[in-house]
């Protein structure tokens, strides 16, 4: 019985009523076959078994609600029956898809991604779609920031695959299928339990198919030259996808608009048929084994979107891991973790892509890393950048391509080492850069940090933070989320507190989110006014090394402490002890994401 209330549970989607409703019949419901026949037919038992007279209102608000949902948003939320139950979807991935099926559009007000933001949004606020962690959601939602990752809340997600073919034109390939079953729609999915027989594949009708997503294994007799219309081909984590199955992608998919090759680690080569999908706006190919874009790619004049490059290790043994796992291992975890970002080779000529906004990462270390550098500053649309490979021979060229940037609203660079001074010389520094990522700094922060006003989001890797750096980045007053993996050379300090000759002024006013990682022992202090208005508090302990953490009752709106890795009993108890004197009501709570150290 645990084995089927488990899933049970999860379609209730966190409503009390419906939990209240299924608990109270199953309680008499012994016949294992009562569990089973709910687990495999739930909606329809809640709109017709008399034993569920009492969701009959809110079945009836769902009917109506759909109704009369704006024909723009409809779709959107139908879309999202394509992927599986319990799936973790990426927020750009499912916007990327919308924009490629003309779900959102451009307008005299909006883009068409601006469109699509908004969707999601409006998504999120009906709490159709849920982010796993709900703490960061809330603070996400607060400050009027964008999620990541999400899932669809279970008992939508079971209304929405429960309506008629007419209403949802998603048609799933799953456990055993029939030759006779009658398939057709425009949204196929291919679920990992399928059990891949290629009889059934062919008697399906593709004429009408716009999108192929697939989960799980890939069979070569997936494409088919029937799919004339296909826009979106989604493999993202797919198995066993090789690049000799990607020449026939080329060749008999011409309207395709989005590909994505994402997590598929057998790939490790884009064919120069790729130049033949003129139609192509989306191309992400990041944790692959692909370490350089082939020249063809300059024929896609369309394309806007290019995600390419790891920061996973090919070799690491997470061949088969999904890229985006829905219990995610924290930023700072990975970043201790693992080697640094590896990047793609950009073709020469990658300036003629003018309609890009999203680029990265490009890895510059190589030969004609400077040429292509100048290139980039050809792309004046670009909105997010991610560079590796900086270092003194070629900073210049980097500084030359972002000063000034108008549109640029996130950059993330990796620095090789010697890197004093590197970033010094952008400017004007791009005034609409909301999130910032640099990793790789080894003393101190870029003079032009101090001038990003509008900076929401700040991942920093260096060698230690001094005092003079704390201090300006506290005067920043939009930053909302704080990330510092600090790699002391000896054990050090790591103090949050007033400027001296203004110590009755509070510092990172805005500030809600940090996380701090070390792979030595340190010693962070929090004074008074120093976070007014921190609300979550992640810690990453390196292995073998202790840390401390002290002033958490100087964090009045404090409301998690989260440890991942090698936590001692010590600071376990002592965090407890802090959180237990907290003047808060409600007192924080300490989560331990990891196994106590012994």
């Amino acid at each position: 019985m645990m084995e089927q209330a488990k899933p049970i549970l999860n379609k209730c989607g966190g409503l009390p009523e419906v939990i209240v409703a299924v608990g109270g019949y199953l309680a008499t419901k012994t016949n294992m076959d009562m569990w089973l026949n709910l687990n495999d037919s739930f909606m329809h038992q809640l709109e017709t078994n008399p034993g569920f007279d009492s969701l009959r209102g809110l079945l009836t608000w769902m009917h109506s609600y759909f109704r009369t949902c704006l024909d723009s948003l409809k779709p959107c939320i139908f879309y999202l029956s394509i992927f599986p139950r319990g799936q973790c979807i990426r927020r750009r991935r499912l916007v990327r898809r919308w924009i490629t099926e003309g779900y959102s559009r451009d307008t005299d007000i909006n883009t068409a991604e601006e469109d699509g933001e908004g969707f999601f949004s409006k998504l999120v606020d009906l709490s159709i779609i849920q982010d796993p962690s709900q703490a960061a959601t809330e603070i996400y939602r607060s400050k009027g920031m964008r999620i990541a990752l999400c899932q669809v809340n279970g008992f939508v997600r079971e209304y929405i695959v429960s309506r008629p073919m007419e209403e949802n034109l998603v048609f799933v390939l799953e456990g055993r299928c029939s030759v006779n079953s009658q398939r057709t729609g425009r949204h196929l999915a291919i679920r990992s339990s399928w059990d891949r027989d290629i009889n059934v594949f062919e008697s399906i009708d593709f004429s009408r198919l716009r999108s192929l997503t697939v989960f799980g294994r890939w069979e070569s007799f997936f494409i088919s030259a029937n799919m004339r219309l296909l826009r979106v081909l989604d493999l993202e984590d797919t198995s066993d996808l090789t690049d000799n199955d990607l020449e026939k992608i080329g060749k008999v998919l011409p309207r395709l608009k989005f590909l994505s090759l994402r997590g598929c680690r057998k790939v490790s080569h884009l064919p120069s048929s790729l130049g033949d999908l003129r139609q192509l706006q989306t191309l992400d190919v990041r944790h692959t084994s692909i370490v350089r874009l082939p020249p063809a790619i300059i024929k896609l004049q369309k394309l806007q979107y290019i995600r390419a490059g790891s920061t996973i290790p090919i070799s690491d043994g997470t061949a088969d891991k999904p890229s985006t796992p829905c219990v995610m291992v924290s930023w700072l975890s990975e970043l201790c973790r693992r080697p640094l970002v590896c990047g793609v080779v950009a073709p020469m000529r990658i300036g003629k892509l003018t309609n890009l906004h999203t680029l990265g990462v490009v890895n510059v270390r190589v030969a004609g890393g400077k040429a292509i550098l100048k290139e980039l500053k050809k792309l004046t649309q670009l909105r997010k950048l991610g560079v590796s490979g900086i270092s003194r021979k070629n900073n210049q060229e980097f500084c030359a391509a972002v000063s000034g940037h108008g549109h640029l609203e996130s950059l993330t660079v990796w620095l090789e080492k010697h890197n004093h001074g590197c970033l010094d010389d952008i400017f004007p520094h791009p005034e609409n850069l909301q999130s910032l990522k640099l990793y790789g700094l080894t003393d101190k922060l870029p003079v032009w940090i101090k001038q990003l006003h509008n900076l929401t989001k700040l991942n920093l890797e260096m060698m230690i933070l001094g005092r003079e750096d704390t201090e300006i980045l506290g005067d920043l007053p939009n930053l909302v989320i704080l990330r510092l993996l600090i790699k002391p050379i000896q054990d050090g300090q790591l103090r949050f507190c007033p400027k001296p000759e203004k110590a009755d002024s509070s510092v990172f006013v805005s500030l809600h989110v940090l996380e701090i990682a070390c792979n030595s022992s340190l010693h962070v202090r929090f004074k008074l006014l120093a976070m007014p208005h921190l609300e979550l508090l992640k810690i990453r302990c390196g292995d073998g090394m202790s840390s401390r953490i002290s002033g958490l009752e100087h964090l009045y709106y404090l409301k998690e402490v989260s440890v991942n890795g090698s936590c001692d009993m010590e600071l376990q108890e002592d965090l407890q002890s802090q959180l237990d004197k907290h003047s808060r009501s409600n007192k924080p709570v300490l989560k331990l994401e990891t196994v106590s150290a012994k």
